[in-house]
C-alpha cells in the first residue's frame, strides 16, 4: 500500500525506521499503534479552570501522563508587595485567590501582627471568623457550580451562583466590595460591622441549609453525576502526603488534618466543629466532603454570632491604627461621622498621625515569620520577612492551588480524556493563586 508523501514527518522513530527500510504498510501501522500522542488541553479550553494549560500524553483515549503548564496569569503580586506599605499589601494579596480573598487578607495580617507582637481585639477576631467561614461556603459553591457546568448540569451552575450572590451581598454590605475586599487590616478590621450585620448573617444561616439539601437531592441520586465521579481521580493518603497536598483532597483520603484544629488561630479553639473525612479518595468523596464542610462552616458561624463580643475592632495603637479606626467601638461612638470630623478637623495631632499613616504607613520590627491558615483549598501560608522598615522585604506564599496541581498527573493517569475535566475540577485550582 502506498504511503502519502510527507507521512514520515508524523511518524515516531520506530515507525520511521520501518518506513525508510521499505517495510509494508501493516508493519508501519503496528509500530504507530504502540506510540502515544501528545495534545494540548488549554489554556483556552472552555472545560478547564482559568488559564491553565495541560499537556496530555494519550494512548488512544487513555491518559498516560499529564503535565500542568502554569504562568499564563502571572501577576507579580509577591514582588509588588515589596514596594508597598504593610497596609497596602492587603490590597494585593486579597487578589490572589479571588474566590477566597478574605483568607489571603487574614493570613497576611496574622503574619504582620505576629511581627508586631500585637493581639487583635476579640470582636475583630470573631468577625474575621464569621466572614472567613462564609467565604469558605461561597468558594465551595463556585466549585460546585462550575463542576456541575463542566459535566453538563447547568441547573447546578445556576443554583450555586444564585446562593453565592447572597454571600457576596453580605461582604459588600460590610466592606463595600463583592470581591478583593481589603477589609481585614493589620491590627483588626478596616471598620466595624454594620448594625444589621447579625441580621444579615442570620438570614443566610436560615437559607443555606435548605439549599445545600437541595444540591444533595439533585446530585447524589443522579446516575450521570455518580458515573462521572465515582472511582475517578484516585489519590490515596500516602501519595497526597508525599506531594504536600492539603485541604479537601487530603481529608477525602481519610486524613483529618485541618489547621483550624491543629494550629488554631483567630480564636478557632473556642468553637466546636468536626473535621469531615471520607475514605474513597476519589472525585465523589471530594464532593461529599465539601458539602459537609459547608455545614460545619455554618456551625462555626452560629457559635461566633451567639458570642459576638462588643468593643473595638482595631488595636488601640496610634502607630498602627488611623484616628478614626482607634475610636471604633471604644466608647460607643463607633463610626459616627461627626466624631471622625471632630478628630480630623480639630485635633492637629490626629490629623498629622492620619497623614503619616496614609502616606508612609508604619514600621514593623525586623524578623521572619510563617503563618498558615486553612483556606478552602488547603494550607495557605505566608512567609514574611521584615527588615524593620515600612515595607516587607519579602513575602512568599505557600499557595494550596499551586501545590495541589502537582497531583494532577497521578490522579489522571489511566483515566480517559473526558475524565481529565473531572480530575481538574476536583482539585478546585484558582489560577490567580497559582500564578502569583
Amino acid at each position: 500500500m502506498a504511503i502519502d508523501p510527507g507521512t514520515e514527518a508524523n511518524l515516531s522513530d520506530d515507525a520511521l525506521e520501518l518506513f525508510v527500510e521499505g517495510a509494508d504498510w501493516e508493519s508501519v501501522v503496528d509500530a504507530v499503534e504502540d506510540d502515544t500522542i501528545t495534545i494540548n488541553m488549554g489554556p483556552q479550553h472552555p472545560s478547564t479552570h482559568g488559564v491553565l494549560r495541560l499537556v496530555l500524553d494519550l494512548d488512544g483515549e487513555t491518559v498516560t501522563k499529564l503535565t500542568p503548564i502554569v504562568g499564563y496569569l502571572h501577576t507579580g503580586i509577591e514582588k509588588n508587595a515589596e514596594v508597598r506599605t504593610w497596609v497596602q499589601g492587603t490590597t494585593f494579596f486579597t487578589r490572589m485567590d479571588y474566590l477566597a480573598p478574605l483568607f489571603n487578607e487574614t493570613a497576611f495580617c496574622l503574619g504582620v501582627e505576629k511581627l508586631l507582637g500585637i493581639e487583635v481585639p476579640e470582636r475583630a477576631q470573631a468577625v474575621r471568623v464569621i466572614l472567613m467561614e462564609f467565604n469558605r461556603i461561597a468558594s465551595h459553591l463556585v466549585w460546585l457550580a462550575t463542576g456541575g457546568m463542566e459535566l453538563g448540569s447547568t441547573t447546578m451552575m445556576v443554583f450555586g451562583f444564585r446562593e453565592r450572590e447572597h454571600v457576596l451581598d453580605l461582604f459588600e454590605s460590610q466592606s463595600g466590595l463583592r470581591m478583593n475586599h481589603a477589609y481585614i487590616r493589620p491590627g483588626g478590621l478596616a471598620q466595624d460591622v454594620t448594625e444589621d450585620f447579625v441580621e444579615r448573617c442570620e438570614a443566610l444561616l436560615e437559607l443555606l441549609p435548605r439549599k445545600i439539601a437541595e444540591y444533595e437531592d439533585l446530585l447524589k441520586r443522579n446516575p450521570i453525576w455518580n458515573d462521572r465521579l465515582r472511582g475517578i481521580g484516585p489519590l490515596d493518603a500516602e501519595t497526597a502526603a508525599s506531594y504536600g497536598i492539603t485541604g479537601p483532597l487530603l481529608r477525602a483520603a481519610g486524613v483529618p488534618f485541618d489547621l483550624r484544629k491543629a494550629q488554631p488561630y483567630s480564636g478557632y479553639e473556642q468553637y466546636e466543629f468536626d473535621v469531615p473525612t471520607e475514605t474513597a479518595a476519589d472525585c465523589y468523596a471530594r464532593f461529599l466532603l465539601r458539602i459537609e464542610e459547608m455545614r460545619q462552616s455554618m456551625r462555626i458561624i452560629r457559635q461566633a454570632l451567639d458570642r459576638l463580643p462588643g468593643g473595638p475592632v482595631m488595636v488601640a495603637d496610634k502607630h498602627i491604627a488611623w484616628p478614626s479606626q482607634q475610636s471604633l467601638g471604644v466608647d460607643g461612638i463607633g463610626n459616627d461621622p461627626e466624631y471622625i470630623r471632630h478628630i480630623m478637623g480639630e485635633s492637629m495631632e490626629a490629623l498629622i498621625n492620619h497623614f503619616k499613616l496614609t502616606t508612609q504607613g508604619f514600621t514593623v520590627p525586623a524578623g521572619q515569620v510563617y503563618v498558615p491558615v486553612e483556606s478552602p483549598r488547603g494550607e495557605l501560608g505566608y512567609a514574611i520577612t521584615s527588615t524593620g522598615t515600612n515595607k516587607p522585604y519579602r513575602v512568599h506564599v505557600r499557595e494550596p492551588s499551586f501545590v495541589n496541581l502537582q497531583a494532577a498527573d497521578v490522579m489522571a493517569r489511566g483515566q480517559m480524556v473526558a475524565d481529565v475535566v473531572v480530575v481538574v475540577a476536583s482539585l478546585d485550582p484558582v489560577m490567580g493563586g497559582v500564578d502569583r
